[in-house]
């Protein structure tokens, strides 16, 4: 496969789940701050911390309200991060490798992105009630995802496709837990907390994991929130989960059936899977979470500048 053709289709499942994340935080913000009991702009400033948008909200908006932050995540072409730009972005990569997607998942894409593009004439109702447009949004990427997983042969497209967008899962889950942990819980291990259970109910549903949570642990408890957002081996979104499907389509590419890493990537992701396997909740919380989450993050870079070194870059002749 030409290094142009990987990247593209990389970096098309990146965006398309970027896109995703920003929509259904988004949702879960607006339903956060019905109950919210304190300050709202810090409530919907957080999202910007969350996707490290901070700097480049204030250079264009004078406040941080709740209309600012919805247009530019969702709307402003000159964020790279917001929806439009996303899905523009994602459409564009799929564009320039539709020989390697089947006809129905470009027309997927393709038309997640002119569905998307066509309700931003809508823009000023949907500042005001976007809930029904994230949930356009939402069941449009699922769409792509479905399409995907109906049409497509698992071979090396599929897998450089698997490792976009469980890299940005795995980034969006640990950026949100990061900043809502602490906003819903600012004193912890004092034994006087109270806990909101509407409150940590949304930061599940923010990465889509209420439901199964409950099947698996039942009351909500903040550590077995942790628990199941990190080290939940099954669960889609959890970061044990990503890194061992970013893991099996590492080693599906290169082929590699040895216990012992062909590259980089292969090395960090089998290191970083190790650690999620052996940890828990507990441990995190002793050491600190944002610790971890830094630690984390920074790994998931490296991983990220791994794999563009050993198949997206062109080798430089000696």
């Amino acid at each position: 496969m030409l290094c142009r053709v990987a990247d593209s289709l990389f970096w098309m499942s990146r965006y398309l789940e970027r896109a995703e994340n920003q929509a259904r935080f988004i949702d879960v913000t607006s339903s956060i701050a019905l109950g919210y009991r304190g300050s709202e702009q810090a409530l919907w400033s957080s999202l910007l911390h969350a996707g490290g948008d901070v700097e480049a909200f204030l250079q264009r908006y004078a406040a941080p309200t709740r209309e600012n932050i919805i247009n530019f995540l969702l709307f402003d072409r000159r964020n790279l991060n917001s929806v439009i730009s996303c899905l523009t972005a994602a459409r564009e990569n799929a564009r320039s490798v539709r020989e390697a997607l089947t006809a129905p998942l470009w027309e997927a894409v393709n038309r997640f992105y002119l569905r998307v593009r066509t309700d931003t004439t809508q823009q000023p109702q949907i500042l005001k009630q976007p809930h029904q447009f994230l949930e356009r949004i939402k069941r449009s990427a699922h769409q792509v995802l479905g399409v995907r997983e109906a049409t497509w042969s698992h071979g090396d497209a599929w897998h450089f496709s698997t490792l976009g967008y469980q890299l940005e899962r795995a980034d969006k889950t640990s950026r949100i837990l990061d900043v809502r942990y602490f906003l819903l819980l600012p004193v912890m291990n004092t034994g006087s907390e109270q806990l909101d259970v509407v409150q940590w109910a949304a930061l599940l549903e923010s990465t889509g994991a209420l439901q199964m949570y409950r099947r698996t642990w039942g009351p909500i408890q903040p550590n077995r929130v942790l628990d199941f957002l990190v080290l939940n081996p099954a669960f889609p979104r959890s970061l044990r989960f990503c890194i061992q499907a970013t893991e099996t389509a590492l080693r599906s590419i290169s082929g590699n059936t040895s216990t012992e890493p062909q590259n980089e990537a292969e090395s960090l992701v089998a290191e970083m899977s190790r650690r999620l396997a052996t940890l828990t909740a507990e441990e995190i919380v002793s050491t600190g979470l944002h610790p971890f989450i830094d630690q984390f993050q920074t790994t998931l870079n490296q991983i990220g500048a791994a794999i563009s070194t050993a198949y997206f870059q062109i080798p430089t002749p000696e």
